[in-house]
């Protein structure tokens, strides 16, 4: 069987692991566009915020790595063409431009996601960058060392996390986002005001609802317009989301509209000789039970492991995803999974909302800290579709079990009851998070 994957990023390493886990007489030739493999960018603010001292600890494998597990690892090889009904792949090396041909049985799409770049008038500026990949990184450690003035446009998680490790370093730091709230996405108000918060009472500048409509470059410094104002900084850095980069199959396999490609639960894509995983995909959202497009590597990483369990027939079953993450900002966890309630609105969804702010654990222990949670969750059926936590403690572990909660269609009440452990240095009688599911039926009995 020969093997042909393009991409090797999170889906790709672990894709490949496990096709030769379960084949290993099977041909694997790998064709990487990059230098790299198995880059971790969701470290790249803590390497610019100097907590991650040696960046090489960010990649987890190396082409070494999978050719000695028997693949053929091509980098700096580009594909440039995919012809699905003669099971071809016209492939250029990017050393000396020459092209080749190769034939495939079965083909894995783990290409990735491109950075959105817009249109915009002034972005090609030597002082507008991105921030996606190892040479994004590197990129931005040098140019950071010589600009004192930084703009981070985008309040997503990676452009929130620059904005706090650039603020950290000393660097004067204003985070612009199109939105009215800072990590809208995936927090509700009550959370989103203890974000931006921190962010103002460390010197972040927050220029919230503001659209970004171009750039002017003055040499050593561009001028970052928007809707509402003009903010000269020494570099500006856009980070306002991904796609999928899927042209290469455009026409030839079933998309979202945005060019996700649509699997079905043993990631096969809609032609069965070519299966997809990672940023290139739709997962398949549990709490709406329907394909969204959320490019995670937590994902990227299960898909790719089903790819190779699925490669020659279909045996294990995607689970879907609550697209449950994380962050920490000031020393404060953030945490969520499924949804918000703003997004269950958006869906149609007929939601209800209880937020719940109490203490860990019990008074009398020398020390304790505030959680402040959120619980969403479906009116009529009482099920679980989102929550999400805050605290100076460490509350991260408490969203995978409301992830668990999720997945398994537990109800307000099963989470007011469930079986949580209790001792004084963890916790009260009752978890907090009995606490927010018990606070969700008080809210319903008194309807």
């Amino acid at each position: 069987m020969k093997v042909t994957v393009i991409g090797c990023t999170h889906a790709g390493t672990f894709a490949i692991k496990q096709i030769l886990k379960e084949n290993p007489d099977a041909e694997v030739t790998v064709y990487e566009k990059n230098d790299n493999i198995s880059f971790l960018s969701c470290g790249i603010a803590l390497y610019l915020g100097g907590e991650v001292k040696d960046p090489q600890g960010l990649f987890y494998s190396n082409p070494k790595e999978l050719s000695d597990l028997g693949a053929n690892v091509q980098m700096k090889h580009e594909v440039t063409n995919i012809d699905t009904e003669n099971k071809k792949v016209s492939v250029k090396n990017l050393d000396n431009n020459e092209e080749v041909e190769q034939d495939y049985d079965k083909l894995v799409m783990t290409s990735g996601s491109l950075p959105v770049v817009p249109p915009l008038e002034g972005i090609d500026s030597k002082n507008v960058l991105l921030c996606k990949n190892w040479n994004d990184a590197q990129a931005l450690f040098e140019r950071a060392k010589d600009s004192k003035r930084i703009t981070v446009i985008g309040a997503g998680y990676i452009g929130a996390e620059l904005a706090e490790a650039y603020i950290k370093k000393g660097h004067d730091v204003t985070l612009v986002d199109s939105t009215g709230r800072i990590l809208s996405k995936y927090f509700d108000k009550k959370i989103t005001d203890v974000i931006e918060k921190d962010y103002t009472d460390h010197g972040v500048k927050l220029a919230k609802g503001q659209r970004v409509t171009g750039f002017e470059d003055k040499g050593d410094s561009v001028i970052v317009k928007t809707n509402e104002s003009e903010i000269e900084s020494d570099l500006a850095i856009l980070c306002i989301g991904f796609k999928p980069n899927t042209s290469l199959l455009k026409g030839k396999v079933d998309m979202m509209d945005n060019g996700a490609i649509i699997t079905d639960d043993y990631m096969r894509s809609s032609n069965k000789d070519i299966l997809a995983a990672g940023d290139s995909v739709a997962v398949h959202y549990n709490p709406t039970h329907k394909n969204a497009y959320i490019p995670l590597a937590t994902n990227a990483v299960r898909q790719g492991i089903l790819v190779g369990k699925n490669i020659n027939n279909p045996t294990t079953k995607y689970m879907g995803t609550q697209s449950s993450s994380g962050l920490k900002l000031f020393d404060r966890t953030f945490v969520a999974t499924g949804l918000t309630l703003e997004a269950a609105k958006e869906q149609g969804i007929n939601a209800k909302q209880v937020v719940v702010e109490d203490n860990y654990r019990p008074e009398f222990m020398p020390t304790t800290e505030p959680v402040l949670m959120s619980l969403v969750y479906e009116a009529d059926s009482k099920v679980i579709l989102g929550g999400a936590l805050s605290s100076m403690y460490d509350v991260s572990q408490s969203a995978n079990t409301l992830s668990l909660a999720i997945q398994n269609k537990n109800t307000i009440d099963d989470l007011a009851m469930v079986d949580i452990l209790f001792q004084p240095h963890f916790d009260r009688p009752f978890n907090y998070l009995n606490i927010l599911g018990q606070a969700a039926q008080a809210q319903e009995e008194e309807e």
